[in-house]
């Protein structure tokens, strides 16, 4: 697998974690955190759906997944998931944005669970 493939594989697996996150996620929303255009994230969805992931497009509002669809549970105890939780308000006082940004991405998968 090459990087780019690599590269596609985690965006897809970051898509599907926002959708599992948010009730409802734009096109925009997600070309912009992830910094590609509107019409790859349209690919990536059509990519999902062709996955077998149930994901639903609300006209003129954007994405969602369909009710009681979830991806797999991330691998915590609830006391591991409420101490990496705890700790984010020392991780945002950081000034190295990288690591803010990995674990904010680490957060949102653990908030797409509870």
């Amino acid at each position: 697998m090459d990087y780019s493939e690599t590269n596609r594989l985690s965006r897809l697996t970051a898509i599907l974690i926002q959708l599992q996150t948010k009730r409802i996620v734009t096109a925009s929303e997600l070309a912009n955190k992830f910094d590609i255009s509107k019409r790859t994230i349209y690919r990536d969805i059509k990519a999902l759906e062709q996955s077998g992931v149930p994901v639903l497009t609300e006209e003129g509002k954007g994405y969602t997944l369909m009710e009681g669809y979830k991806i797999p549970l991330v691998m915590f105890t609830e006391k591991q998931a409420n101490a990496l939780i705890l700790t984010e308000q020392l991780v945002l006082q950081s000034k190295d944005a990288s690591f803010v940004k990995d674990y904010s991405e680490a957060i949102d998968k653990i908030n797409s669970k509870i």
